[in-house]
């Protein structure tokens, strides 16, 4: 069979089976990443029927599905909104790093993998899941909530963290020397600042030089700078991502609002794509080997997050009904600790296994902790009614916010 005959075969087939996995998840209202990495899992190295002839083409695939991750999250949020949480927020996001990625750099160290590996498994088990959590608030009406505010502050201050990460975390995964990797990091960091100030002072001007009323040229123009940002990341070694994400938060109002619309379904078959990939690499005949410190790992930080969430909310003076609820809300793992995994194989294969048994078990347990436990510390600790963790008058939450001027966005999340 011809090889493009065979890449289209095989291209189809993948994309019709993860739109078949898609609604049979949304059937049982459930996140379709474990089954997009199952589905990778089946069809890859060692799996039942490896895939060979469109191997290539989902690589690159999944590379655009990291960027487009990034770009929508960067949507999602203004420069004054990230500036706004990260004053209020920072204590909630101290706390959050400390109990979260301590664990992840414990176990590798325990493991025996080495000071990189450590960097890249506390972020692993550091960052929650946007996309599942937004969805998971969405699915149990919480986003009127008193305490929901408080989640998306955590997640925002772990977005915006990023992007000092990910750049670190490369040039570790590079080898590059500590004189070479603080460059990269004052690069990263001078990056980020100028994108902050320039979409402070002149995001208005940015997003009407992008601005289209027509729905085709603003997707070509927004998607091929994002694509150009991100190349241009790369190559200075500050990570395609984050250059993804400043994009993103430099665009705002209506441009950043209709790019959303237009990208969505984009970034929705290519983050697809990005999970099976992530399966199709990663043996499957690894994983009871590791299923063990998975577990315990997804455990433990399952916890060290249900505390993360109980301190955000307290701080916010949230009742105790709230506090519960926004640390049960935080536990899923998800797009982002797939996304680090799979830039550290390269280095320690062993994280990819191990990376995905934990977030497999915690894209199912999050959920359940969201809905469940509020109610059990209410009944382990004697408490009788929850609070009523709705909004007051002035207080509103969502789970994705319309990106509105810079000079108009004063109100924020947390």
């Amino acid at each position: 069979m011809h090889d493009t005959t065979a890449m289209l075969i095989e291209l189809g087939a993948i994309i019709l089976g993860l739109g078949i996995l898609g609604r049979l998840a949304g059937r049982i209202g459930f996140s379709p990443i474990p089954l997009y990495l199952l589905a990778g899992l089946a069809f890859g190295h060692g799996g039942v029927l490896p895939l060979g002839a469109s191997e290539e083409f989902v690589a690159t695939g999944a590379e655009i599905g990291v960027i487009l991750l990034l770009l929508l999250l960067g949507l999602e949020y203004t420069a004054s909104e990230l500036v706004t949480n990260l004053r209020t927020q920072y204590p909630s996001g101290v706390v959050d790093f400390v109990l979260n990625a301590l664990p992840g750099a414990a176990a590798a160290l325990i493991l025996g993998w080495g000071p990189v590996a450590a960097v890249a498994l506390a972020g692993v088990t550091w960052i929650s899941s946007s996309g599942v959590i937004a969805k998971v608030l969405g699915d149990l009406g919480r986003l009127g909530n008193r305490e929901t505010p408080v989640v998306l502050g955590v997640l925002v201050i772990e977005d915006l963290a990023m992007a000092v990460y990910l750049p670190i975390l490369t040039a570790l995964l590079a080898g590059v020397s500590l004189a070479g990797g603080s460059i990269t990091l004052l690069i990263s960091l001078g990056t980020v600042g100028a994108v902050l100030y320039l979409a402070l002072r002149h995001g208005r001007h940015i997003s009407k030089a992008v601005s289209s009323d027509n729905p085709e040229m603003l997707l070509l123009v927004v998607l091929g700078l994002t694509l150009l940002v991100a190349g241009v990341a790369q190559e200075l070694q500050v990570s395609a991502a984050v250059g993804a994400f400043l994009v993103g938060i430099a665009l705002s109002g209506e441009v950043a609002e209709g790019a959303h619309n237009l990208l969505t379904p984009l970034r929705d078959l290519f983050a697809a794509v990005f999970f099976v990939f992530f399966g199709l690499h990663t043996d499957p005949s690894k994983i009871p080997g590791v299923l063990l410190p998975a577990l315990v790992l997804a455990v433990v930080t399952a916890c060290t997050k249900i505390a993360t969430g109980w301190y955000a909310a307290r701080r916010a003076d949230i009742k105790t009904a709230g506090r519960w609820r926004a640390g049960g809300t935080l536990v899923a793992r998800g797009e982002f600790s797939i996304v680090i995994a799979g830039l550290a194989v390269s280095v320690e294969p062993r994280i990819g296994p191990l990376a995905t048994a934990y977030v497999l078990l915690l894209v199912v347990i999050g959920p359940l902790a969201a809905r469940w436990t509020e109610p059990l510390a209410r009944r382990l600790t004697g408490g009788g009614k929850p609070g009523s963790g709705k909004p007051g008058p002035t207080e509103r939450a969502g789970a994705a916010p319309v990106k509105t001027e810079p000079a108009d966005a004063t109100a924020t999340q947390g």
